[in-house]
């Protein structure tokens, strides 16, 4: 019977110590973590809520509202796009200019269990600053981040920062 006490009492101790011990860095920021919620919507209200978000001035409302327009990316002009072909995706969309300029905004959404940084190089590795006939996007003004499952590809010499924090204020 001693035996018996002794053997619970040390298996609860083990427990209790097991149970308090510090969890592994993962998804909790406050531990060196990086958050992975993924971002609710649509690929398009995302890109809404990023375009009314963003902190331009000037007649960058006049060129979202009137001077850009919305593709879907496939397996056809993914190259353009990202940069490769066979990127693997479940859902992407480019927000690009109806006159020939040097923007271009991309949300991916990517596969359940995809390697999301995996995506994020071969992008950033494969992707053409002078696309663009006679123009291009300086490295520095490229932008490829993501917030959970969702992947956004920033080309723009004039708005890639705000639209970048506009983006990261989703997160909240």
């Amino acid at each position: 019977m001693k035996r018996l006490v002794l053997l619970l009492l040390t298996l609860t101790l083990v427990f209790s110590f097991a149970a308090c011990g510090k969890k592994p860095a993962g998804n909790d920021p406050a531990e060196g973590g990086k958050k992975t919620e993924n971002l609710e919507g649509s690929l398009e209200d995302i890109l809404s809520k990023i375009y009314e978000n963003a902190d331009i001035e000037g007649d960058f409302e006049r060129f979202v509202n009137e001077g850009l327009m919305v593709n879907e990316i496939n397996s056809e002009n993914c190259a353009y796009h990202l940069g490769k072909e066979g990127i693997e995706f479940k859902e992407a969309i480019a927000s690009v200019p109806m006159i020939s300029s040097a923007y271009e905004l991309s949300l991916v959404r990517v596969k359940e269990g995809a390697d999301i940084e995996k995506i994020k190089k071969e992008i950033r590795e494969n992707l053409n600053p002078m696309k663009w006939i006679c123009m291009g996007v300086d490295e520095e003004n490229i932008v490829v981040d993501n917030i959970g499952d969702v992947i956004i590809v920033i080309m723009s010499n004039e708005y890639s920062k705000e639209l970048h924090n506009a983006f990261l204020g989703l997160k909240d």
